[in-house]
């Protein structure tokens, strides 16, 4: 089996692994608290990549040799995720990962400011079909607007932002180091954010902000094995692209990822009851053909060098 086979086989079950996460955070999002969902996944996350640094006879370098850096990667990480965390609770996840994959799409246009990238007709061409592809399934409208459809395109924007910093710093810090940067300050910021939540709002009851101060219970096993399960996909779906992008190319590995989408559309309709309506499903298709043009002027050109969701969820 050729390296570019394992590569797309492992972006796969990574895909696969971050469906079921996501699910899961939809369906206990209410009953358990958002910031002990993200602690416990970090927490996770961090004693794995410790033991698999151990087994395999690998140094463990916890610092940074761009430590400014690292540390607005692990806030900008933070604050993307637990906005897509959140958005899963008020939209169908199928929108919800369709406007999160309108990341390939900013990191194109941040590329000009961060490393200098030039971007051509093609892929002007590409952001205009993505972006209204997104107002497709947002529907802006002054009377009835949800807000909850832009917590998705922060998180695009964050994560955009984290995986270039993530490009300029690879040069010295190894994904692992990347990694471990964003679990310590996913802990320490879930940490403190409860603590300050339910200290300084003790009796504040706004629907909007009950991730922030509900309790760190779990009063049932069911929320306590769907945590469990949640800690171990996101991390090893992780790990599964950290691999894929090690063995095999970036243009190859890419594509597979936009299975997402897929999984999010079947979970979407027979676990949750969601149908996207028609100008929804005409965005996701838009985004999801942006997306993959970009990426294929990208691999004519050999440039694609950035990960849609290496190091993400």
């Amino acid at each position: 089996m050729s390296v570019e086979i394992k590569g797309i086989i492992l972006v796969i079950l990574g895909t696969s692994l971050f469906a079921i996460q996501d699910s899961l955070i939809k369906l206990i999002i209410n009953q358990v608290s958002l910031t002990l969902i993200l602690f416990v996944r970090a927490s996770l996350g961090s004693f794995l990549i410790i033991c698999f640094l151990f087994f395999t006879g690998r140094s463990l370098n916890v610092g940074s040799f761009y430590p400014k850096i690292a540390f607005l990667r692990t806030i900008t990480y933070f604050v993307g995720f637990t906005c897509f965390y959140v958005s899963l609770s008020k939209i169908p996840l199928a929108e919800a990962n369709s406007l999160f994959f309108l990341s390939p799409i900013i990191i194109t246009i941040l590329s000009i400011f961060f490393l200098g990238t030039p971007i051509g007709f093609h892929r002007i061409i590409a952001v205009v079909i993505g972006f209204f592809g997104s107002l497709l399934i947002i529907k802006p409208s002054y009377s009835d607007f949800n807000w909850y459809m832009i917590l998705p395109i922060i998180t695009a924007f964050t994560y955009s932002i984290g995986m270039l910093l993530a490009k300029l710093t690879s040069d010295k810090d190894s994904p692992f180091q990347q990694s471990f940067h964003i679990y310590i300050g996913s802990m320490i910021y879930s940490s403190f954010i409860t603590i300050l939540a339910i200290r300084g709002l003790p009796n504040f009851e706004n629907e909007q902000l009950k991730f922030l101060y509900n309790p760190w219970v779990i009063d049932n096993i069911k929320n306590l094995i769907a945590l469990i399960i949640i800690a171990f996909t996101g991390t090893l779906g992780i790990f599964c692209l950290i691999f894929a992008y090690n063995k095999g190319s970036p243009q190859s590995n890419a594509p597979f990822e936009y299975l997402l989408l897929f999984y999010s559309l079947i979970i979407g309709f027979f676990v949750f009851g969601e149908v996207p309506d028609l100008l929804s499903f005409i965005g996701i298709i838009a985004i999801f053909l942006s997306g993959i043009y970009i990426i294929y002027r990208e691999r004519r050109k050999g440039e694609l060098s950035i990960s849609i969701q290496s190091n993400n969820k």
